[in-house]
């Protein structure tokens, strides 16, 4: 969920198990304003659910289109 949210790649390191359901909220940070009162998701993540995001570099999944035709009539 928190991938399709911020729009990146999010590997899981936790070693938490199961589903859990929480109630995260933050101003996304494209729309929030400049103060400092407002809080974006890497911060609300770590002060609300005690989790942290670091930007690192890793593995991707990357599909690869060598050719594509347009299909014959039937």
């Amino acid at each position: 969920m928190l991938a399709k949210t911020l729009g990146r790649s999010v590997i899981d390191k936790t070693g938490l198990t199961g589903t859990w359901d929480v109630t995260l909220k933050w101003t996304p940070d494209e729309l929030a304003p400049d103060t400092n009162n407002d809080t974006g998701s890497f911060t609300a993540l770590q002060e609300q659910l005690g989790l942290r995001l670091e930007s690192q570099k890793g593995p991707v999944s990357v599909l690869v289109i060598d050719s594509a035709e347009r299909a014959s009539p039937n």
